[in-house]
């Protein structure tokens, strides 16, 4: 798994390249506690080059999301498609998350 990190007008978005497994999840959460303790509250994840998610990776995101509106934070996770959509409708959290279609549509959310 690959985590691209670019600053965007005040957001913060997270590219994941790969997948995301019981090895390699608790990267994520690390990042997003380091988002959250530079300040950084406006966090997008997304999932397009995602190509599987176990439980640990789920774990990781709601761990993420928890941590950041604890802080005032908020987090969106985009471009969900596949299996990957399929475990986040099973697992229902596509309720918890906001989900969106694309970047763009994240990135416009925060305004």
């Amino acid at each position: 798994m690959k985590i691209d990190r670019k600053d965007d007008d005040g957001i913060t978005i997270l590219s994941i390249d790969g997948e995301i497994d019981l090895y390699n999840a608790p990267d994520i959460k690390d990042i997003v506690n380091k988002l959250v303790e530079e300040k950084k509250m406006k966090v997008i994840i997304d999932l397009d080059k995602v190509t599987y998610i176990d439980s640990s990776g789920i774990g990781a995101l709601i761990s993420s999301l928890s941590n950041l509106k604890k802080n005032q934070g908020r987090l969106k996770v985009c471009n969900v498609s596949g299996s990957v959509h399929k475990i986040f409708t099973l697992t229902k959290l596509t309720n918890f998350f906001e989900l969106y279609d694309s970047l763009e549509d994240a990135k416009v959310a925060f305004s």
